[in-house]
């Protein structure tokens, strides 16, 4: 592939998102040949992430070229957002015409409510995954899911690994390669409780229990 074609990623931001879904794949895109990302959100305002780290953006939704890939992360505050028509409405407008319709973690959410995932298996954080199926998608267990067009990373850390395969779809095995030793992305946990199948019934009951109100909110009634 010519290193001089530009590719064009739009990386989007939200009050409330978990700052390491996105930043793991720009961390990775930052470093490709030709590669040009825009952070992106409503207004160019600082926003406060769900552990209280300050991103500013620098694209609005109104300025944002046409992009080659467009991706949405999650976070502890996402629920605030899922259902903002503006923000819905972005997604189903770029989605229309990118190489690439991604997300990571949570941010599945937001492309099945912008009708984006219907008739694709998509990726998410494992507590989410439930709550996914119940919009009618096809949830899958993978760290990164690809189908079709459809690229969908797994929880949080999981946006690295699907940086990568993004950037071997735009720039070659060669290229993701480099960005992935540049990173010295080797990962050797000092333990093995990344999943829900190696973690145990125990310390994934503790977890749930501090995520229910995030991926699990509570159903209103009236509506």
């Amino acid at each position: 592939m010519n290193d001089s074609q530009k590719h064009i990623i739009g990386l989007v931001f939200y009050p409330g998102m978990t700052a390491l879904d996105v930043i793991g794949p720009q961390t990775v895109f930052t470093g490709l040949p030709g590669v040009q990302v825009h952070r992106i959100w409503k207004t160019l305002d600082p926003i406060s992430t769900d552990d209280g780290m300050v991103i500013v953006p620098d694209t609005t939704f109104a300025d944002c070229p046409a992009l080659d890939v467009v991706c949405i992360g999650g976070g502890r505050g996402q629920g605030a957002v899922t259902d903002d028509p503006e923000l819905l409405n972005f997604l189903q407008q770029q989605g229309r015409t990118a190489k690439f319709v991604t997300s990571v973690c949570g941010g599945s959410e937001f492309l099945a409510k912008a009708g984006l995932l219907q008739g694709y298996r998509a990726a998410t954080h494992w507590a989410a995954r439930e709550q996914l199926a119940g919009l009618g998608i096809d949830v899958g267990t993978e760290r990164v899911v690809i189908d079709r067009n459809r690229m969908t990373g797994g929880g949080v850390t999981a946006g690295i690994d699907f940086g990568l395969v993004v950037a071997s779809k735009l720039c070659g095995e060669e290229a993701a390669k480099i960005a992935q030793l540049m990173m010295e992305y080797d990962p050797a946990p000092p333990f093995d409780a990344g999943s829900p199948e190696k973690a145990g019934t125990e310390l994934v009951e503790k977890a749930m229990a501090q995520v229910a109100g995030v991926f699990n909110p509570p159903i209103k009634q009236g509506v």
